[in-house]
């Protein structure tokens, strides 16, 4: 059974353009994303998985492993199934989607999700950490019930503030599949509430597959907006995570 690290990165981000290029410490944030997953003690090899030209380039550059797909996905989901059939991956292997967005991941996360996936029964698992911030919509927030099932995503508060102030969950952008239910999710169509969220894994809850969450204790966050790539600057100069980038 192989652990595959799959990272999606494009160019067209509608929130923040050419997002995965921007550079922290002279450094693009995709390599940064690509470099923490190879600390991943679990996986048999990690790539970047991209439409875009320049992305492979700067990847070429870094000496990150790189497959160029097909431009016409609808989400990094998507994408990287294109990339595991080329990967010739067996149904029972694993497959971690690591969002290359998100160049403050730490690879222990990445390490305990794929733990926690093995251990239990679901078709897709995405981890979450604990939030307190309100009215943040590009933020993607989970319903988990007892039987750590996600019941629902949103970008909305949810539950919502009626009677006291509640802790969200939310979305760590780690999802963790085996190419059977990768693939199980790519014969879906786009599902109503996936395109109004814009929330890609509500097309496998509204089509009744099994999703489940492990609690993460994580700072990481992905750059969806310009005070995000701000704020990531600023947490750039106290991480203690050492990466070599030669």
């Amino acid at each position: 059974m192989k652990k595959i690290i799959l990272i999606p990165s494009r160019l067209k981000s509608t929130r923040l353009p050419s997002k995965a290029l921007l550079e922290i410490e002279e450094i693009p944030i995709v390599i940064h994303t690509y470099k923490r997953a190879c600390l991943s003690k679990l996986a048999d090899d990690i790539f970047v998985c991209t439409d875009s030209k320049l992305i492979q380039d700067v990847c070429k550059k870094h000496n990150a492993k790189c497959i160029l797909t097909n431009k016409k996905h609808n989400n990094g989901t998507e994408r990287i199934f294109e990339v595991a059939k080329k990967l010739k991956l067996k149904k029972n292997d694993i497959i971690i989607d690591v969002q290359g967005d998100e160049p403050l991941i730490n690879p222990s996360a990445i390490d305990k999700t794929t733990k926690f996936f093995i251990k239990n029964n679901f078709e897709i698992v995405v981890p979450h950490i604990k939030f307190s911030t309100k009215n943040k919509i590009n933020i993607v927030k989970l319903l988990i019930n007892k039987n750590k099932k996600i019941m629902w995503m949103t970008r909305s508060d949810c539950p919502s503030q009626y009677r006291k102030n509640y802790i969200f969950n939310k979305h760590l952008s780690i999802i963790v599949f085996t190419f059977n239910s990768l693939s199980k999710y790519s014969e879906l169509k786009m599902s109503k509430y996936e395109k109004v969220e814009s929330i890609e894994l509500l097309r496998a809850i509204e089509n009744q597959m099994s999703l489940g969450s492990n609690q993460i204790k994580s700072d990481s966050f992905s750059i969806d907006i310009l005070d995000d790539y701000i704020k990531a600057k600023k947490y750039f100069k106290k991480d203690k995570i050492k990466i070599q980038y030669i």
